[in-house]
């Protein structure tokens, strides 16, 4: 039974903290890609974070230096740490794990809204 639930979002106002959690089931995650991707309002999807292993990342450039994403194999799970959140930073945000050539899977998505 695979499954991918994410946790974590809400309203917070610009410059506060948030961490996103994802836990993965029936995957093989300790060989996978993990990452998030949100959307905003009347925008496409788009790439926010991707990590392999805890040592490799890579970030979209408008979270850069701001957002940091980390696994724990052991635990199949990954987070998105998020700071100094802006409102451009709204949107639903979704946890993918896949594997070239193999399965991609896609979490329900958790709302984070960013307001004053």
């Amino acid at each position: 039974q695979v499954q991918l639930v994410e946790s974590g979002g809400g309203l917070v106002q610009p410059g506060d903290s948030l961490q996103l959690s994802c836990t993965a089931s029936g995957i093989p995650f300790a060989s996978s890609t993990a990452r998030w991707y949100r959307r905003a309002p009347g925008s496409q999807r788009e790439l926010v974070a991707s990590i392999v292993d805890p040592d490799r990342a890579i970030y979209g450039n408008s979270v850069k230096g701001r957002f940091t994403i980390s696994r724990d194999n052991d635990r199949k799970m990954v987070y998105l740490r998020m700071t100094n959140l802006r409102p451009e930073d709204t949107g639903v945000y979704y946890c993918n794990v896949f594997q070239v050539g193999g399965f991609d899977y896609w979490g329900q998505g958790t709302q984070v809204t960013v307001s004053s």
